[in-house]
């Protein structure tokens, strides 16, 4: 399997001599492959490092210092996810990484303002600089995943303005993702994140450079995907194929964990919470906000009824 390369020098510019070939590229990447890189972004290399240093001193803290952004205190995503937060698959076990999560904010008064999926963030006071630098990226991301949904809309025969209107409030969740060392005694149910496809609409992963995330291609086989800091894997999700009617596929992926840690910066982009993504031409609603509840109560251990009972 053939990731697609693509920069965004050539993919974002239509003047540019390569812009074509870009888009053909995405094209491939959307409707065969689920999975492609990114490069020259407005994010560098070194963007990168400065957030995933700042993760990596939150996820060194203290047990009991993290506990006090522990999101299963809230009835939403925002703050820090301990290990065996998540189940992404019901078939395994619960996911042993441990994550950071924080998303768009709302004024009061917004009508969206009172969704679950929109509540206020947690933000640590260690380390020094840390909600400063991650809200700067969250910012450069959103400018980013903006700009390649407009290509990944050409790219399938779509006007290039096509999603921009729904994304004006998006219900984007930019996380930090932490893999400790394998646990001894893992079994074959045991994962840092278990096989999955991602829920919303498209992912814009940053990564250190080590391996770990492996992507399962159409032959069966799992291929492994490593990218140093400053080239992005970027995905679809199950919200995205939904909307397309199929045109766009979400690939299902997973890390299994090893002896090294490692970490890594996903940036899910979704849409505003009442845009109807119902496949295009369908009579039928069905709300992005709904569709996200419903895959996030399913993951989150805390959103489960069991661990409300």
């Amino acid at each position: 399997m053939k990731i697609p390369e693509i920069s965004a020098v050539e993919l974002f510019d239509p003047t540019c001599h390569g812009h074509a070939e870009s888009l053909a590229k995405v094209r491939s990447a959307a409707e065969d492959i689920g999975f492609m890189t990114l490069t020259d972004t407005c994010l560098s290399g070194d963007d990168v490092r400065r957030v995933l240093n700042a993760y990596r001193e939150f996820f060194k803290l203290p047990i009991a210092q993290k506990a006090q952004f522990d999101m299963a205190k809230t009835g939403s995503n925002r703050g820090w996810g301990a290990p065996g937060a998540e189940q992404v698959d019901p078939a395994s076990n619960p996911d042993y990484k441990e994550v950071f999560d924080c998303g768009l904010e709302l004024p009061p008064g917004d009508p969206l303002a009172e969704h679950t999926y929109y509540a206020p963030n947690r933000w640590p006071t260690e380390p020094a600089g840390f909600r400063e630098t991650v809200t700067d990226y969250y910012s450069q991301a959103t400018r980013i995943s903006l700009d390649l949904l407009s290509a990944i809309a050409c790219s399938i025969g779509e006007p290039a303005e096509y999603f921009r209107d729904k994304f004006d409030k998006p219900m984007a969740l930019l996380r930090g993702n932490y893999y400790p060392v394998r646990p001894q005694g893992a079994t074959e149910r045991d994962f840092g994140i278990a096989p999955h496809t991602d829920y919303g609409c498209l992912t814009l992963l940053a990564m250190d450079g080590s391996p770990g995330l492996e992507v399962a291609a159409r032959s069966g086989e799992w291929v492994s995907i490593t990218a140093e800091p400053g080239t992005f894997v970027i995905n679809f999700g199950e919200m995205l194929q939904m909307w397309s009617n199929g045109r766009v596929v979400a690939t299902s992926h997973r890390v299994i964990g090893g002896a090294n840690e490692r970490m890594s910066i996903p940036f899910f982009f979704n849409p505003r919470a009442d845009v109807n993504v119902a496949p295009w031409g369908s009579a039928e609603a069905r709300l992005a906000g709904e569709h996200l509840s419903r895959r996030y109560d399913e993951t989150y251990v805390h959103r489960q009824p069991a661990s409300r009972n």
